[in-house]
This record gives C-alpha cells, sequence and structure tokens, in this order.
C-alpha cells in the first residue's frame, strides 16, 4: 500500500503542512504501507528527517498548484500504484482536485478552512476546531467529511503520551517557546525581547530548520538575565510540552499537540488562516489568545505571560479541557478509514 503525499515546505510556506503529512505518513506506515513525498520546494532539513523515517522523497522542481503540477504528480502517483494521492497546501485549488481525479486515483485533501471554494476529492480533512460542513458545500456526491479534532494530525513521537497526566506547579516558572517551522515575521525576535520585562524564568525557544534569524535570535537571548536555551531542528517536541508549564505558540497545527499535552498556552495568529483556531480556542477556554502579533507590544506579550503564570485555577482548566479536546488517535482513525476504503 502507497501513500503518494503531495505538500511544500519553505521560509515563506512555512513547514505545518509536511509536518501534518509526516504525522498521517507514520500512521500509514503502522498500517504495513509505504509513504513517498513529492516536493516541489527545497527544504532539505525536512527531507532529510523524511528519509531518516524511512520515507521517500521525490523533488519535483514545478510551479506550485499548476495543471503541470497536478498532472506530473497524477502521472507519478500512477506509476507507483498510489493507493492514496495526499494533497495538502493552500495554493492547490479545484481544479488540482479535477486533474487528480480524471487520473483515476483516490484523493485524501487537506484543508484548513475551506480555500478550494470547489471540492472533488474522495476524503475532505479538516482537522481545526472551526471545521464546519458550511465549508464544503460545493462538493461532489461522494466525497466524505473528515472533521473536527478527532481527527488531529499528531506525529509519532507523541502517540505513547497518550493518557499522561500534567502536574501544574502554584506559580509557573519553565516556558516554551515556539511560533512555526518558518517564522519569517521573526515573531520569536518580539517575544524574546518581551521577556526581559519578566523575571525568574527558564525558557526554551524551538527554532524551526526554515527560521532564517537563528543568530539574532541567539544574540537577542544571551542579553536575558535567566537561563534561555535555544533549540533547533526539534524531533523530541513532546519532551519540550512536558518540560514547561506554559507555552506561547502560533495558532497553527502546534495547537494541537499542545492542547493533547495539556500544556497552558498563549497563542499568537501569525497569518489569516490562524485567526478562527485562535479565537475558537480562547472562546472555549482551551488557550489565551493575544490576537495578531503586529498589533501587540513586547509590553503586553510580557504581561500576558506573567498573568498566566499566576494564574493555577486558568492553568488548570486549559490543561483538562485541552487533554479533552486532543485525544491522540486521530491519524490512528484516519489511516483506518483510508485503508478500509482500499478493501
Amino acid at each position: 500500500m502507497k501513500l503518494f503525499i503531495r505538500a511544500d515546505a519553505s521560509t515563506q510556506i512555512g513547514t505545518g503542512h509536511v509536518m501534518r503529512c509526516l504525522a498521517l505518513a507514520q500512521a500509514w506506515q503502522d498500517a504495513g504501507g509505504q509513504a513517498i513525498f513529492v516536493m516541489a520546494t527545497e527544504a532539505a532539513n525536512l527531507k532529510t528527517r523524511l528519509k531518516s523515517e524511512g520515507m521517500e522523497v521525490i523533488h519535483l522542481p514545478i510551479q506550485l498548484g499548476s495543471t503541470e503540477d497536478a498532472e506530473e504528480t497524477a502521472k507519478l502517483a500512477r506509476q507507483f500504484n498510489a493507493s492514496w494521492v495526499v494533497v495538502d497546501g493552500y495554493y492547490f485549488g479545484a481544479k488540482y482536485q479535477e486533474i487528480i481525479k480524471e487520473f483515476k486515483l483516490k484523493l485524501l485533501f487537506i484543508d484548513d478552512y475551506g480555500h478550494a471554494k470547489q471540492y472533488h476529492a474522495d476524503i475532505i480533512l479538516n482537522q481545526n476546531i472551526h471545521a464546519d460542513e458550511g465549508l464544503y458545500i460545493n462538493r461532489q456526491p461522494y466525497t466524505q467529511l473528515l472533521l473536527g479534532t478527532s481527527y488531529s494530525l499528531l506525529r509519532r513521537e507523541f502517540w505513547h503520551w497518550r493518557g499522561w497526566q500534567r502536574s501544574l506547579p502554584p506559580i509557573a516558572k519553565k516556558l516554551l517557546v515556539t511560533l512555526g517551522g518558518a517564522d519569517p515575521d521573526n515573531v520569536t525576535f518580539k517575544v524574546i525581547q518581551g521577556l526581559q520585562e519578566v523575571e525568574g524564568l527558564e525558557v526554551v525557544v524551538v527554532v524551526g530548520g526554515s527560521n532564517p534569524h537563528y543568530e539574532q535570535l541567539r544574540s537577542a537571548s544571551q542579553k536575558l538575565q535567566f537561563p534561555i536555551r535555544l533549540e533547533r531542528n526539534v524531533t523530541n517536541m513532546p519532551d519540550l510540552m512536558a518540560w514547561a508549564d506554559v507555552a506561547i505558540a502560533a495558532a497553527g497545527s502546534t495547537s494541537w499537540e499542545l492542547a493533547f499535552m495539556g500544556l497552558p498556552s498563549i497563542v499568537l495568529i501569525l497569518a489569516d488562516n490562524q485567526q478562527d483556531t485562535a479565537e475558537k480556542l480562547a472562546n472555549i477556554n482551551v488557550a489565551v489568545n493575544l490576537g495578531w502579533y503586529q498589533d501587540i507590544s513586547e509590553v503586553e506579550i510580557a504581561q500576558g505571560i506573567k498573568k498566566l503564570l499566576l494564574a493555577k485555577q486558568v492553568r488548570m482548566e486549559i490543561t483538562q479541557k485541552g487533554q479533552k479536546l486532543v485525544d491522540g488517535y486521530g491519524t490512528a482513525r484516519i489511516a483506518t478509514i483510508l485503508v478500509e476504503a482500499k478493501k
């Protein structure tokens, strides 16, 4: 059984599409299958990671989301006799799906906010808390919807943390900063600047492999009065989330990892597609939403962190509600559906 995955990563695109597809690929491997990634961008660190996981990576130098992209992807999938084609990216639209289906391939389309307008996929997967059937009114009669956080795409390193219980200190001191694999707007730097206003912390800052600002972050972190550790190309994210008492994060795919790990979090909105997630998480008390990163000052970031460090009751509620929201079996559920559909 071959899972053929078309996704990309870069400083502009970020790493989220590929990383959540990696989670699905791992579950497919556990079901006895093989995963093949097709990427049009150069992302050396990610490609190394995928290969280390026993996955094949094919480079397709092509205009992202173009007709040619769809046709070449479909031809390769046919050549490999793929059981399923998985497509994940905001530049893949209705026409792209149509072309894949014209090649008589089974298509799983990963979507966040109904960006394609029309859908021809066999399955649409939207793992977000705001996922709603209304986003996909213009779909085919055969299209199946997998919506919501019971389909959260958590990577293999998270699976053995299912059922883990977090202990909550009266006053939190350990902070994890994780603002995406690329962070092109260097929001991490803004957060580090804000930390100068907070005393007595221990901090780990996760710097993604596609982040071009590492040296500036290293220099800024050396000026703080408390220990701050920069971690690059992290593969032990759940360990860091278990270590931390509080996180400050982007409101992207990491939100489901934080919820699963019961880590009380402050979220910032870094892109349009994160706004619904941030607002919904705040509405149900699974995170504190500080809003758009450019609308908030370093001082306000510091104040938000201080407040959550002291508020044990708020942290307890976030932990409990987060772990109810995401149980860690999402990838297994999806893999089972895909395998069953091929029988």
